[in-house]
């Protein structure tokens, strides 16, 4: 049997989450956590990252680029999502905060009226502030 490595852009959606899930997987089993996908959206979040030691457990929503959501407030949830090669894990309250401080975001129609928003270019000086959520 011959292995090919696929081509990202050429998986649809469900496939695309299958593979993101499966390379963050991967980079958190480098931290002793443990995950766990979930059929479906579990309180907010996609998977569960349990730490070897039972110390922490915690429950992800896996995103393509940055993303924040009004419906994540208050729930306790992490957003996992890659930039440049890269994944970043942060809890969403805290990535809430830090975009308030970095961004205009939350002035936008799509924060204000739609509850959410998204950015594939985040700014350079976001990135710094978030440096530390690379895992």
């Amino acid at each position: 049997m011959e292995f090919k490595k696929v081509q990202y852009e050429k998986l649809n959606g469900k496939q695309k989450e299958i593979y993101n899930f499966q390379k963050v997987a991967s980079e958190l089993a480098d931290y002793g956590f443990n995950c766990i996908k979930l059929a479906d959206d579990w309180r907010g979040a996609d998977f569960l990252a349990y730490h070897k030691d039972g110390s922490e457990t915690l429950k992800v929503q896996l995103k393509s680029r940055i993303t924040i959501a009004k419906k994540y407030l208050d729930k306790g949830l992490f957003i996992t999502f890659p930039h440049n090669q890269q994944w970043y894990l942060i809890e969403h309250d805290q990535l809430v905060e830090i975009v308030s401080q970095n961004t205009s975001w939350l002035k936008t129609d799509s924060w204000q009226n739609k509850g959410q928003y998204t950015s594939l270019k985040p700014s350079k000086k976001l990135l710094g502030a978030i440096s530390h959520a690379q895992i």
